[in-house]
């Protein structure tokens, strides 16, 4: 074997190796992050599709090892500030492995050119990988659902439920969605209110945001949180509770939800559009801010909800318009029938969604 040929079999050695880790990374947060049986499978299947197209170079036995120099290579000793930074969490451990992984099959890919080989197996491994890194990368990153009814259960307002029996009427009337919003009260009682009322609501298939305290939605495993104009950034609030989690904020005008866009948020609270019964509000957006996030290209793929004094006596307005979803509160929670109070606005707004009215391109 000449020179040439051993460097090109130690090329393909070290790559295969790296390929070979990089996929690892990622089944591995397929299997024990993400508990998804697909994606590990398909990098299994990877795997084992690698090494056959190693196998079909021909090469003698153990010549990879063979030509194998790791005391003599001096790319071990080289680093760079980006391979020891995955700062941004578990998203940053996939994106580093599957671009280790895609390098390394680029490298092969060109060396098996050298040997004769038309290197087009390891090209099609590799825009696996690009498949695999998205799949994986969106499971850890879910996007938001547009719900179309979230109801907001503070305590005080519930007159003829408790919250649990009101989240269970909600479920059957067909809402999506309940937040938590128990502004006054104490993190110790609400870290135990909140975790039973995120285990029934989870157990009854509804998604569950905590509004303003971003700690307590990561401590009782809820879907996410509700920001307001004066609460944590959208940035800070992402490091407490990760990129698996939703983060809502509240935004009165259009410049408002464009600016929480920008700044990563999943969902926007768009109001008020009513005077609300629950909270002053001087300055209403009416039906016209809703009218105006569904038509801005830079708000209306993004979820939202239209929030503040929505009831059965007003959700036609928004329905006419195509509005995707609303928050509600006291006409839902202080109701003797919340399961028929929901399910009249879920229909309205589903019946208007199913016509020609428009929609969020979500």
């Amino acid at each position: 074997m000449n020179h040439e040929t051993a460097s090109i079999l130690r090329m393909i050695d070290a790559n295969l190796n790296r390929t070979g880790e990089g996929i690892r990374v990622i089944e591995d947060c397929a299997r024990f992050v993400l508990d998804d049986a697909a994606i590990a499978q398909d990098c299994k299947a990877v795997r084992h599709r690698l090494r056959s197209a190693i196998d079909e170079l021909g090469l003698a036995p153990d010549a990879l090892i063979a030509a194998r120099d790791t005391v003599g290579d001096v790319g071990t000793t080289i680093t760079t500030k980006a391979e020891s930074d995955r700062s941004g969490g578990l998203g940053d451990i996939v994106r580093a492995a599957a671009k280790r992984a895609s390098e390394g099959l680029r490298v092969i890919e060109e060396s098996s050119k050298a040997l004769g080989h038309s290197g087009g197996s390891f090209e099609a491994i590799r825009y696996q990988i690009y498949t695999i890194e998205k799949q994986t990368i969106l499971a850890l990153s879910p996007r938001c659902p547009q719900w179309s009814v979230c109801v907001l259960i503070s305590e005080s307002l519930c007159v003829h439920h408790d919250p649990i029996e009101l989240i269970k009427r909600v479920a059957a009337g067909g809402g999506s969605c309940i937040q938590i919003r128990e502004k006054d009260m104490p993190d110790g009682q609400l870290i135990e209110y909140a975790a039973k009322l995120t285990e029934c609501a989870h157990e009854l298939g509804l998604a569950v945001i905590i509004n303003d305290r971003p700690h307590i939605a990561k401590l009782v495993d809820a879907d996410g949180v509700h920001l307001g104009q004066d609460d944590l950034p959208i940035a800070a609030a992402r490091e407490l509770v990760g990129v698996r989690k939703w983060i809502g904020r509240t935004c009165p005008t259009i410049e408002h939800a464009i600016e929480a866009i920008g700044q990563g948020a999943d969902m926007c609270g768009v109001g008020p559009v009513f005077a609300s019964t629950t909270k002053s509000k001087p300055v209403l957006g009416g039906v016209g801010l809703i009218e105006a996030y569904l038509k801005n290209d830079a708000t209306n793929s993004t979820p939202m909800l239209a929030i503040s004094g929505i009831g059965t006596g007003n959700i036609d307005q928004l329905a006419k318009i195509g509005c995707p979803g609303v928050a509600v509160s006291s006409a839902i929670c202080a109701s003797e029938d919340p399961e028929g109070v929901c399910r009249s606005i879920v229909e309205a707004i589903e019946s208007r969604l199913g016509s020609d009215a428009p929609t969020m391109s979500v």
